[in-house]
């Protein structure tokens, strides 16, 4: 983040011409006075400008789309990126001609490049963390429904043949699915095993 410090001969007038020299708009800036400053006697003896340091605040959306679109070109897929920033939450969805590609294998392309947007955009320690949640052709949701019904389905084969039942590896916002659609199931439990990227969930029978 980009930090300047601003004189004017009033706070106003050093915001004024810290939005000048940023060529940005208040809005986008945090304004700290550092002295408020003096008109000094008949407004010339002992007169002392005002000072403020000024920060530009983080643009987490120019952000996200720059490295976005970096991403695409590399892989030479064209796609419209629209972006909404929510509770905290980025929200990106992509559309254009190619997004089975940039899903791959069970959404494992679009985890990974979520993954790395998460770390570009929240590099800066000393701000608020911003969860991001990146999709296209609302493959989030229909991966979400379709792991649903399988957690019901693995849960009824565990009650029907009473053995254990191993799924195979998903990332951790997956395993959360299974596990919370099974928490309050009375016949089975759920719980994770192995190191990612291998790690899986586990759905047992609960013990009399």
């Amino acid at each position: 983040m980009k930090t300047i410090y601003m004189m004017g001969k009033t706070v106003e007038g050093a915001v004024k011409n810290a939005l000048k020299e940023l060529n940005v708009t208040e809005d986008k800036i945090d304004v700290e006075v550092i002295d408020e400053g003096s008109r000094g006697l008949f407004k010339i003896i002992g007169a002392r400008p005002a000072k403020i340091k000024v920060t530009v605040k983080k643009d987490y959306i120019y952000e996200a789309k720059s490295f976005l679109k970096k991403i695409l070109d590399c892989m030479g897929i064209k796609a419209e990126i629209r972006i909404k920033d929510e509770d905290n939450i980025l929200k990106i969805c992509m559309t254009g001609p190619d997004m089975g590609i940039l899903i791959g294998y069970r959404g494992e392309t679009l985890d990974s490049i979520q993954y790395l947007l998460s770390l570009v955009i929240n590099k800066d320690h000393d701000e608020e963390y911003k969860r991001v949640v990146l999709d296209t052709e609302n493959y989030r949701q229909k991966r979400e429904e379709t792991l649903k019904r399988l957690a019901m389905k693995i849960a009824t084969k565990a009650r029907k043949t009473g053995k254990v039942v191993k799924l195979e590896p998903m990332n951790p916002y997956e395993r959360r699915i299974i596990h919370s659609v099974l928490q309050n199931n009375p016949e089975v439990e759920t719980y994770s095993e192995g190191e990612e990227p291998y790690r899986r969930v586990v759905v047992d029978l609960k013990k009399a």
